[in-house]
Formats: C-alpha cells, sequence, structure tokens
C-alpha cells in the first residue's frame, strides 16, 4: 500500500511561500529578488522569513527600479543563475515591458537556442482589495501576446505551490500571476514537501452537462458560486480553471465545450483584448459546430479600474454570470 500524502492546511500567500522555501533549498543556483522582498518579507509576505533563513545573496532587496532589476534577471539567468523576481502589483510591471518582451521573450530564439532564460516574474495582481490606483490592474493579456514567455495564474494553494516549483524549474521565462483576492481568503490542504503542476494543463473543478464556464485567478471562485445558484434552477455548469493563460489547454476547452454546447467565459480583465477573446477563438476554431447558443462573455469594463468605491462595479459578479448562463440557456 502507497503512504498517505502528509499535508498542511495553507493559505495560497502561505504556499507560494512553501514553494520558495523548497526551491531555495534545494538549488543554489535560485534567487529571489525584488523591492522590499528580503526584511520585510514583501507586500504581503509572501517571502516572510526567507531573508533569514538563506540569507541576504540568496533573497535580494532591490533598488526601486523594475527595469533594472527584471533586466539584471535576464542576465542572471543566461548565466547559469535562477531568478524569481518579485513586482510588487502587475501594475508596476510597465517600466520592465521593454526588457521582457525584447530580451527576456526572445534570447532563446535570437541564440538559436544557445540560451534559455530560466527566470520567473512573480506579481500580484486585480481588483477587489480597494487598494489605491495602477495597483489592481489585470492585464495579463499584454503577456500572452509574447511568445517565448508561459503566463500562469493559479486560483488556489495547492495549485499555486505546484505551478510555482514548475515555473522555476522551467527553462523559458514564466510570468506567474497571483491573484490578491485569493491570497488569504481560503485554505485548503496542500501536499508537503516538494511537487509540479504542469504548466500549460487546466483544470476541471466541476463537471457538468449544460454550459460550461470557463474562468481563472480571482474569477474561479464567483464562476463556482454561479455554478451551485444554478444548481437550484436544475442546470449542470460545468467549471474549468485554466490555470495557465499561456499557452491555454485546447483539448480541455474544446473537449468541455463540445460536451455541453453552450459557454461562459468570466474574467476580470478589460473586454477588449482580453485573453477570454482567445479562448472564443479556439471555441470557434475547434467546436462551432458543437454550439447551441454564441458563447457569452462576463468581463471588466473597457476602463482602467476604479477607486474604492466604484470597484465592485467594474468586477464581474454571480449576479451577471447567471444571467449569462440563462442568456445561454434560453437562446
Amino acid at each position: 500500500m502507497r503512504a498517505a500524502i502528509k499535508t498542511q492546511t495553507l493559505t495560497l500567500v502561505q504556499a507560494i511561500n512553501d514553494a520558495l522555501r523548497i526551491m531555495l533549498q534545494e538549488n543554489q543556483n535560485v534567487i529571489l529578488m525584488g523591492e522590499d522582498i528580503g526584511k520585510n518579507g514583501g507586500v504581503f509576505r509572501a517571502t516572510e522569513g526567507l531573508q533569514s533563513e538563506f540569507g541576504e545573496d540568496r533573497v535580494l532587496d532591490t533598488p526601486l527600479s523594475e527595469a533594472g532589476f527584471i533586466g539584471a534577471a535576464i542576465g542572471m539567468a543566461v548565466n547559469g543563475f535562477i531568478p524569481v523576481a518579485e513586482i510588487q502589483f502587475l501594475g508596476f510591471i510597465y517600466p520592465a515591458f521593454e526588457q521582457i518582451m525584447t530580451h527576456a521573450s526572445r534570447l532563446r530564439m535570437r541564440t538559436m537556442g544557445h540560451y534559455t532564460v530560466p527566470m520567473v516574474i512573480r506579481a500580484p495582481y486585480g481588483a477587489g482589495v480597494r487598494a489605491p490606483e495602477i495597483h489592481c490592474d489585470s492585464t495579463e493579456a499584454l503577456f500572452t501576446h509574447m511568445p517565448g514567455i508561459k503566463v500562469v495564474c493559479p486560483s488556489s494553494p495547492a495549485d499555486a505551490k505546484g505551478l510555482l516549483i514548475a515555473a522555476i524549474e522551467d527553462p523559458d521565462p514564466v510570468l506567474f500571476l497571483e491573484p490578491m483576492r485569493c491570497y488569504r481568503s481560503s485554505r485548503e490542504e496542500v501536499p508537503e514537501g516538494k511537487y509540479s503542476i504542469e504548466i500549460g494543463k487546466g483544470k476541471k473543478l466541476v463537471e457538468g452537462t449544460d454550459v460550461t464556464i470557463i474562468s481563472w485567478g480571482a474569477m474561479i471562485p464567483v464562476a463556482l458560486k454561479a455554478a451551485e445558484e444554478m444548481k437550484i434552477q436544475e442546470v449542470s455548469c460545468e467549471v474549468i480553471d485554466l490555470r495557465t493563460l499561456y499557452p491555454l489547454d485546447q483539448d480541455l476547452i474544446s473537449e468541455s465545450v463540445q460536451k455541453t454546447g453552450r459557454t461562459v467565459i468570466v474574467h476580470e480583465a478589460h473586454s477588449t483584448g482580453g485573453v477570454g477573446n482567445d479562448v472564443l477563438a479556439i471555441i470557434n476554431d475547434t467546436s462551432f459546430l458543437y454550439q447551441k447558443a454564441p458563447t457569452e462573455r462576463v468581463t471588466g469594463f473597457d476602463t482602467p479600474v476604479p477607486y474604492f468605491g466604484f470597484e465592485d462595479y467594474y468586477l464581474p459578479t454571480e449576479k451577471r454570470v447567471v444571467k449569462a448562463i440563462e442568456k445561454v440557456l434560453s437562446f
């Protein structure tokens, strides 16, 4: 008989801390870097205790220059290190966009495979936590349009740990998005020790037959609540967590939407240019003739994320998702 897997009950941010500790212990080339991640343990305490355990040479507090330390991380990555750089909030990543777009994502191609860029960029993102302007952006689609870099977005503690370990072990750059609303909103049993989850593979959270709901990150709890609400109407919803936004799990998407024939896509990013449009393209390319209704999208609006008092009006809600489900059912 197999020995029972030992688990520990963790929040998402604790699972990230656990993954970072495991990889720092295992591989001397893993280096953490970012603003205030050392002594302070980061804004959300994701790196709490790691500098005191591994030293200032392994957990580096950097100057306030995203372009500077992301550029330094790229140089470290092509010289044998595995840097894990933290951007305090995704909205602060824009000064480093040129480094990521021009260098991190292209060096493998530029050097014809002689160099890879094994680095991870961690970034809290998303609205709903009453943070100031620019702190709440959900602009993941800027990076899914960048061949050469993978984009990962877990919604649960166990997935966060396994996906972060996989990202650190990946030979190519990975943008690892951490939904702030999920950091401490729930706990679950997370396996102890090292394990990884394959990047590029989504996860079916709920089996269903009538409607497929596709989402990721902080919108997963919203999708699950809507699916639960529809049970009252005897509607069976299948809920898919993409987990990886680039590359998308085309097989999982097409298999589900071909079964149900109706789809609702939920994301908090702006409607125009959002990753949901790429999901919709996959549905049209692979499963158009299976569809019983046009796909509905429930998204944020084409405005900057508003200030505190209006944040809840911007974000997709359970009510909006339920309305979209009813629309595709009544088509």
